[in-house]
């Protein structure tokens, strides 16, 4: 389990990579769809994931057909996220693997489609999210396009020093993955059990979780 070249920085998706935040939204968004007779699955899911909140909401409304707009859904689903995200537990192995990282003095970022207020929420109150030296999120005005595109990576490589082929990425979602290819980072897949993983296969690795890693494998 090697990288092709060596890395010296390394870059986090935060949903469903660092924070095991897809319970959260997957419950919210059932309690207002279901009322139209609506699930939502991973068939609706997977298109979604990594996407900015604006577009999986517009992709939701058109594929289910709901009489709602984007912005009507993502206002009756805010204050449902906000109350379930402060409490959103970590993702196996990720605050264990980042500190081993961080001591091993690796710099270390997050790149995250969230808004910053909603990124706020997810780690208030976990401390350790300290130890990320740049944080850039969906509504960062830099950014002109979000995953797949590669914006969101360059800046947070940029915020680090940098150089992109320099930069390792966790992803759990295709378009995450698609954007650090696109910015010319090495990728590895953390995709969730339920996500075909011919989605992911543009990954340099595909792992079930951080326990499978050592720094070794990393060139550290």
């Amino acid at each position: 389990m090697k990288l092709r070249r060596p890395i010296s920085h390394v870059i986090f998706d935060l949903d469903g990579v660092l924070l095991d935040t897809e319970p959260a939204y997957t419950r919210a968004t059932q309690e207002i769809i279901g009322p139209y007779g609506k699930t939502f699955d991973w068939s609706l899911k997977g298109n979604m994931i990594g996407k900015s909140s604006l577009e999986g909401a517009r992709y939701l409304m058109t594929a289910l057909e709901l009489p709602m707009s984007a912005e009507e859904y993502l206002e009756r689903r805010r204050p449902r996220l906000e109350e379930l995200f402060s409490d959103a537990p970590e993702i196996p192995g990720a605050r264990a693997f980042a500190e081993r990282l961080h001591a091993h003095g690796v710099p270390l970022g997050v790149a995250t489609s969230s808004e910053t207020a909603l990124y706020r929420l997810k780690v208030g109150k976990r401390p350790w999210f300290s130890m990320f030296r740049a944080v850039v999120c969906g509504d960062d005005p830099r950014i002109r396009e979000l995953k797949p595109a590669p914006d969101i990576f360059l800046l947070t490589a940029g915020a680090l020093g940098a150089p992109a082929e320099g930069c390792l990425v966790f992803e759990d979602s295709p378009a995450g993955i698609q954007a650090a290819v696109a910015a010319g980072m090495q990728v590895i897949a953390l995709p969730d059990a339920q996500l075909d993983r011919a989605r992911v296969a543009a990954a340099d690795l595909v792992i079930e979780s951080f326990e499978q890693l050592a720094l070794e494998d990393l060139g550290f």
